[in-house]
């Protein structure tokens, strides 16, 4: 994957908020904001960001407007914190499901630099765990699961605590002055990391059938429907409204689940799941959760380390999913899943 330079990702932003634009509409925008440059470096720039995918071309000669591609919009560097701390009234990014988004969705989404980190974690994973001991991978198996049903229970409001989650996993003790809902979303995430860990085969890439198992776990005693919803959802703090019918929903899985199996690396295929099951929000609840533990079932399907997010921040998170869905940009998401991942391989042994 290519890698922008700062006065491309500037450029990048402005096509953000502005859309569909001539090379004078741009050279103005940048001139206005502070820059320094000519028309004439302005149009190489634009001929350079077509050339490399990151922007399409329209008309010719005066004519000639540009605007991003999906490559352009999926690999744009944005601030994440900064684009959320915009009210949502007020915010530029795209209200509905962009029905190009996962059919164009690019296969390379790591640049050298970020793959050769997470080749390295792995590489040193693979050597902690060649010799461990029975009784130590279970120790560390229990870690893990404990550490990952607290932290993905927290980012959806889980008041329960580590210390909490760990009576009630190891001990099987409810923590006091808490909901049942909150002591079974915990138990959840406990079966689910199991179910994946031992059907490794079928999780793969996603598929339908995978991806409503999974949920069926992680909504277990919930009161929450199963399969494809039916009916609209909103999003809290948010300007996007994901698809409202089961058609469509069913379409976009497809999507989805094509767009994995052509992506280059098995952590283009874990990432790309992190967001893109919440980005089309396929059920009535569950469905960020649900992400999180696909995204280690394809970890795990490929022998890679998987994530407990347990030094996640939740704001954080939360402003990276948010990006994904108004500006359809991964890269903050991608930001956080190379540290996590390489939190993961320096802080568990789990075969």
């Amino acid at each position: 994957m290519y890698k922008l330079t700062g006065k491309q990702q500037k450029i990048i932003d402005i096509f953000l908020k502005k859309g569909k634009i001539q090379s004078s509409e741009l050279h103005n925008e940048l001139i206005s904001s502070g820059e320094d440059i000519s028309l004439v470096t302005i149009k190489r720039a634009l001929s350079e960001l077509a050339e490399r995918g990151f922007l399409g071309v329209s008309g010719s000669g005066r004519s000639t407007s540009y605007e991003l591609s999906i490559s352009g919009r999926v690999l744009s560097d944005i601030d994440a914190k900064r684009y959320i701390a915009i009210e949502p009234d007020k915010r530029y990014g795209l209200s509905q499901y962009n029905f190009n988004l996962l059919s164009n969705f690019p296969t390379d989404i790591f640049t050298e630099e970020d793959l050769g980190r997470l080749e390295v974690a792995t590489d040193e994973y693979k050597k902690r765990i060649i010799d461990i001991s029975a009784t130590i991978q279970k120790k560390e198996l229990e870690r893990l699961v404990i550490e990952l049903s607290w932290k993905s229970s927290k980012i959806e409001g889980n008041t329960y605590t580590l210390l909490d989650t760990e009576k009630l996993i190891l001990e099987n003790k409810e923590a006091l002055g808490h909901s049942k809902n909150e002591t079974q979303m915990i138990l959840n995430h406990k079966d689910a990391f199991n179910y994946i860990r031992s059907h490794t085969i079928q999780f793969k890439t996603i598929t339908r059938k995978n991806l409503e198992e999974l949920h069926s776990i992680i909504v277990k005693d919930l009161n929450v429907s199963l399969g494809f919803r039916s009916r609209a959802v909103g999003i809290i703090g948010s300007i996007y409204h994901p698809l409202d019918n089961a058609y469509q929903i069913t379409e976009a899985v497809e999507d989805l689940s094509k767009a994995i199996s052509k992506s280059e690396t098995p952590y283009a295929k874990a990432l790309l799941a992190l967001l893109g099951i919440s980005y089309i929000q396929p059920f009535e609840d569950g469905n960020k959760r649900t992400s999180r533990l696909m995204t280690n079932a394809l970890l795990i399907s490929n022998s890679l380390a998987p994530l407990s997010y347990r030094s996640v921040d939740e704001e954080e998170y939360k402003s990276a999913v948010l990006a994904f869905y108004e500006l359809n940009s991964i890269v903050p998401m991608k930001k956080i899943f190379i540290e996590q991942y390489e939190f993961a391989t320096q802080n568990y042994a789990v075969k």
